[in-house]
């Protein structure tokens, strides 16, 4: 009986594997806006130029961090979650439909439109329904490191395949493929609710409030912030703010492999042999170190958490993440010095993903992880969404950033890029203590006090 009772349910399983097939077709197609829209008219692409891909591709990834918000609104509030989640899909499905058959860059932006819709009907709500199906909070780290595994997987299956397919095939019949994935994703997942409990069948709201009546409701929400709360309320805008820096550039290191290293006339050799590697493998090189990362991470932050100082506190890993980050650009304008009039070496495009990959691992994870723990109980939809549209705003900025980059050489841009995710990992380093004291429990600090002793960090 034991062994059942700590079995996940199998809902877990539907949501995490609903998670693959949507991260299989979503990075696919996001790489294959980025190489299409810039492609020749003869080889089946829109002729446009750099820039244009890169402000597109930039227009993707925004506003499906930015149609989550409006779509939580719906299953908190209106419809329960469940059901907006296969509608998402489907017109996920539809928007890769029309990128198959696109022929303008306005079809290629309905595109947009409809798999950012999509993704808001989508992910939140399945972040959610996972939410739901446990009834210890304790589990619920493992069950979503365990989902973050099933997402990185699809996205590696994905552009893996999609690479291949698209030199094979073209890039009308990948976005199909794409399609194809979401319309049967729709028809898993409908299938799978008998899976689901209850989970999802109300609004949110309803379930956080049954047991509420208004008078207290009204209470709860009226209630003033207390000092510790509004501290706590300004640190984590401030890391808001450092993810900014971070994801602008994290998400703009992908355009210069695309059409800077990459295609016809790019700077890199991606030659094996006679085979060409595609370069929607660098994206799956991404997928596959979070895979291979995740384990090795939480194995060093549980040893370092039995040092007698503790962990690394959130702050600093934070500001080890951008550092990284930064280093990865060092590596990316070496290359260009480095190879001279050749063609870079692959190795170095290699390296570069793995350091970018290693930053990502350190950094992503801890925002919502801070924000949950730290965010007064009715602010937390908000602060999620502070941290949602720090990346929404990095997202729409990198396209016109890479555009800006365009007209100056490479390695010295690049180097400046580097510099400043340095410097800013090193501020937010120096400022540890200080933010520590934002988010301190007040006991602990009292503790502090009469103990005349400074205690170890909080971890995340």
């Amino acid at each position: 009986m034991e062994k059942t009772k700590n079995r996940r349910p199998l809902g877990f399983y539907v949501c995490s594997l609903a998670f693959t097939f949507e991260r299989f077709a979503f990075y696919s197609a996001k790489w294959l806006l980025a190489v299409f829209v810039v492609a020749a008219i003869t080889d089946g692409g829109l002729g446009l130029t750099p820039a244009d891909g890169a402000k597109m591709s930039a227009n993707l990834v925004a506003f499906t961090y930015l149609a989550p918000l409006f779509g939580s609104v719906l299953s908190d509030r209106f419809i329960g979650a469940r059901y907006l989640v296969p509608i998402g899909m489907a017109l996920m499905g539809a928007g890769y439909l029309i990128g198959a058959n696109a022929t303008s860059a306005a079809m290629v932006n309905l595109m947009i439109v409809l798999v950012s819709l999509g993704t808001g009907l989508f992910k939140p709500q399945t972040n959610a329904i996972t939410g739901k199906l446990f009834d210890n909070p304790d589990e619920l780290d493992g069950a979503f490191s365990t989902q973050y595994s099933f997402v990185n997987i699809g996205s590696f299956i994905g552009t893996t395949i999609i690479g291949l397919i698209a030199a094979a095939k073209g890039y009308s019949f990948s976005f199909t493929i794409c399609a194809f994935m979401m319309f049967f994703n729709a028809i898993f997942f409908t299938f799978g609710w008998r899976f689901l409990g209850e989970a999802g069948k109300k609004p949110f709201k309803a379930d956080d409030y049954k047991n509420v009546d208004t008078k207290k409701k009204e209470e709860i929400e009226k209630k003033p912030l207390t000092t510790i709360e509004k501290k706590r309320v300004a640190a984590i805008v401030l890391v808001s703010l450092f993810s900014v820096i971070f994801w602008v550039f994290w998400y703009l290191a992908y355009m210069p492999v695309y059409y800077y290293w990459g295609g016809d006339n790019g700077f890199a050799n991606w030659m094996i042999g006679n085979f060409e590697v595609p370069t929607s493998w660098f994206d799956s090189l991404n997928a596959l170190c979070c895979i291979t990362l995740g384990p090795i991470l939480g194995a060093l932050w549980a040893k370092l958490a039995r040092r007698p100082q503790g962990d690394l506190s959130m702050f600093k890993k934070t500001a080890l993440g951008m550092i990284l980050l930064g280093l990865s650009y060092v590596v990316f304008a070496l290359a260009d010095v480095v190879r001279g009039e050749n063609l870079a070496s692959l190795v170095w495009i290699i390296a570069f993903g793995i350091l970018l990959s290693l930053g990502e691992m350190v950094f992503s994870p801890l925002g919502n992880s801070f924000i949950s723990k730290f965010a007064p109980n009715r602010l937390l939809s908000a602060m999620m969404a502070v941290w949602t549209l720090a990346i929404f705003f990095a997202g729409k900025s990198y396209g016109y950033l890479y555009e800006l980059t365009l007209k100056f050489p490479f390695a010295p841009t690049y180097f400046v890029i580097a510099a400043i995710a340095i410097g800013s990992g090193i501020i937010l380093w120096a400022m540890d203590k200080n933010l520590n004291r934002l988010v301190i429990k007040d006991e602990e600090k009292a503790e502090e006090n009469l103990d005349g002793m400074v205690l170890s960090e909080e971890t995340l």
